[in-house]
């Protein structure tokens, strides 16, 4: 089916806003990404893959795919509960739910840190407790974790509510009249439907974590080859004066974005045509 117009605009108008649209995404977001790529190589490939393979940044790459990696399997559960529990029931606090699951949204990332510094820090709450049985969270990979998950926590959870909540109980309904469980429900009905923006949101989670500095920033310490993340790598070289290396590096989450970009398009696609196919 073709898109009518449902403007009535001159043509000159139209073309003068396009151009704003487009000259204001080419000076923001076009400019700033080539920049990037064009001072990684002002040096070199043979510079910009040695700053890729030392041994610092590969550990920077490592920490932040081991932080994305349990930080997103923890939200993608924690969100399709949620968004279960808030569609599926009506209870008292319901409201009061959905807002503290907004709650990382309106915190800075700086303050989230700063409050799990409060809480497991060596002066903090629970510090004195976890020094006597030598646990270390703050500057170890434990807060890096914890960090990263608040920060992502809502992002798979605020995905889906709205989806389901416009796709209705009308299905699961007429399976728990034909006798099926809950978990079957689950797999074989609710699933099905709201796969593709599971997968939206585990994909803009997964971005989110592996770019997070602000948090990560705070409770990491940034122990160089040990609790720096990619992003926290990137500031120290830049503040080294080692643009190349930095910009380098900044590279990889140059590419995390441009890659992310590329799945999120193929999904609303793809999405798009199965929508389509329904009516």
């Amino acid at each position: 089916m073709s898109h009518r117009e449902i403007t009535t605009e001159s043509r000159p108008v139209r073309v003068l806003l396009i151009g704003a649209a487009c000259a204001v995404v080419t000076v923001f977001l076009l400019l700033p990404l080539i920049a990037v790529f064009v001072e990684a190589l002002r040096k070199g490939w043979e510079v910009f893959f040695e700053s890729l393979r030392d041994e610092a940044a590969l550990s920077a790459v490592k920490l932040t795919l081991t932080a994305a990696a349990i930080s997103v399997p923890m939200n993608t559960l924690f969100g399709v509960g949620a968004a279960w529990v808030l569609t599926k029931f009506r209870f008292r606090g319901r409201a009061l739910l959905v807002s503290l699951i907004d709650l990382p949204f309106a915190v800075s990332p700086v303050i989230a840190g700063l409050v799990w510094v409060l809480l497991f820090g060596s002066h903090g709450w629970f510090g004195e407790w976890l020094d006597a049985r030598d646990i270390r969270i703050i500057f170890a990979l434990p807060g890096i974790v914890i960090a990263t998950a608040f920060v992502t926590f809502p992002f798979v959870a605020r995905e889906l509510i709205p989806l389901m909540e416009s796709q209705g109980t009308d299905q699961e309904e007429a399976a728990v009249t034909l006798g099926a469980s809950g978990w079957r429900i689950f797999l074989r009905v609710t699933l099905p439907n709201i796969k593709w923006g599971l997968l939206y949101g585990i994909l803009l989670c997964n971005a989110r974590a592996m770019g997070e500095f602000g948090a990560v920033s705070v409770v990491s310490g940034h122990i160089r080859g040990e609790t720096n993340t990619l992003p926290l790598h990137v500031e120290v070289l830049y503040n080294e004066y080692q643009f190349s290396a930095a910009f380098a590096c900044a590279t990889l989450l140059a590419m995390l974005a441009l890659v992310t970009l590329g799945i999120k398009t193929a999904i609303e696609h793809l999405t798009g045509h199965t929508s389509a196919g329904k009516h």
